[in-house]
């Protein structure tokens, strides 16, 4: 997704400088071509062969070392960065930059570029709190420079508070969104629906379903990427919030309903893969319900239709449904498109055993309105999302 483009990535001396090596990996994942400088100080946390090994490039330290080609390096790569990433940036690197100082690679690097520059801070709480330092980065955010906020925890000194480097994830995630090659959603808002919904039965037991809630929030992170403002409808699942995205939590079909109502008049589109519970019990115990026989029966009824209610009072939303099934896939799933008055519905067989549920990869037909079937490969769940999005701008 990100193919031929390069981030040239600062490593300061500071404990979290480890961390920067998980992040190049993540990068390399995504055939982001990486680039390393590292203080002199940094080389003392970490030995910058780790980095070279990592980022498949050499990694300069020294500013006066001899060039390994006849360029002027910290030009050579500002030219080159289509970001420059600094982690962990120490006060030390943000204090120089924001009053103008180059006296080592890196700075010389950071004031030679055109290229968006990312600071993802790590220090000690008291030092990172110092009104000089804050007034530092005050100063920067209005030169446009971007900071990724630190965590607060336990630091490496001992003290506790704001100053952990953020996630590596996220940071990686920042970074890969800034470089989306596809800017199509801009001014557009998407309200996505993810995972499962549960019906209580009593206090302690609920019915739900497998569903992991990944291809929802591919789909989230997917439309976020191309320039989207989105709202992201979650039921219960393990998954970590994606940056940048108005998360809404729920458990029940009533909660995800009301959410979804709430957002859906002023959405441009709409993509509802929640998996969500068609039956709940009819009657709720108050009481946890003792076990007594050896048979129990639970009587249900069923509930709301959210995509069937959604597409009886759509306007000009662009609606897309999802169609799990274990058996007649494309006969069941265009019966659903004409059921619910959906402009798209992804259909996956649920049988297969290395997509769907719990994987990170899917393989589904999407069914048009015009009578369009398209079948998809086994791919990444993102990379479905992406052919999706194609497909409702006309890319495809």
């Amino acid at each position: 997704m990100q193919k031929n483009k390069t981030v040239v990535i600062g490593v300061t001396g500071g404990i979290a400088a480890y961390k920067a090596l998980d992040v190049i990996s993540r990068l390399k994942k995504e055939d982001i071509d990486v680039h390393v400088i590292m203080t002199e100080h940094a080389a003392k946390f970490v030995n910058p062969l780790s980095f070279q090994s990592l980022s498949q490039n050499m990694v300069i330290v020294d500013m006066f070392a001899e060039p390994k080609a006849w360029e002027i390096q910290h030009i050579s790569l500002a030219k080159k960065a289509d970001i420059m990433l600094i982690v962990p940036a120490t006060v030390n690197i943000i204090g120089k930059v924001a009053n103008g100082i180059g006296d080592d690679m890196l700075s010389t690097t950071i004031m030679a570029t055109k290229a968006p520059v990312v600071f993802a801070p790590a220090a000690n709480t008291n030092m990172f709190l110092n009104p000089i330092v804050q007034d530092n980065i005050r100063k920067l955010k209005q030169y446009g420079y971007k900071f990724i906020e630190p965590d607060s925890g336990r630091l490496a000194c001992g003290d506790t508070g704001a100053g952990k480097l953020a996630d590596t994830k996220l940071i990686t995630d920042t970074v890969i969104s800034m470089l989306y090659d596809i800017k199509d959603l801009k001014g557009k808002k998407v309200l996505v629906t993810a995972g499962p919904t549960i019906a209580p039965m009593d206090p302690v037991r609920f019915i739900t379903n497998r569903s992991s809630g990944r291809m929802g929030y591919a789909i989230a992170e997917e439309a976020r990427d191309r320039g989207a403002d989105v709202v992201l409808v979650s039921g219960p699942c393990s998954l970590n919030k994606p940056l940048g995205i108005k998360m809404i939590n729920i458990k029940t079909n009533k909660e995800m309903l009301d959410a979804v109502k709430l957002n859906f008049e002023t959405s441009d589109i709409v993509v509802k893969a929640a998996a969500v519970a068609d039956y709940k019990p009819k009657k709720y115990s108050e009481r946890k319900i003792k076990k007594s026989e050896d048979q129990f029966s639970l009587e249900l009824e069923k509930d709301t239709d959210i995509l069937r209610t959604l597409g009886s009072i759509k306007k000009n939303q662009i609606l897309v449904g999802f169609a799990a099934e274990s058996n007649d896939l494309i006969e069941n799933a265009k019966g659903k498109l004409e059921k619910k008055n959906l402009d798209y519905i992804v259909a996956n067989d649920i049988k297969s055993q290395d997509t769907g549920f719990a994987s990170d990869y899917n393989k589904v037909n999407i069914l048009c309105r015009n009578g369009k079937n398209i079948p998809l490969e086994k791919m990444s769940k993102r990379m479905v999302a992406r052919e999706l999005f194609n497909l409702i701008m006309k890319k495809r």
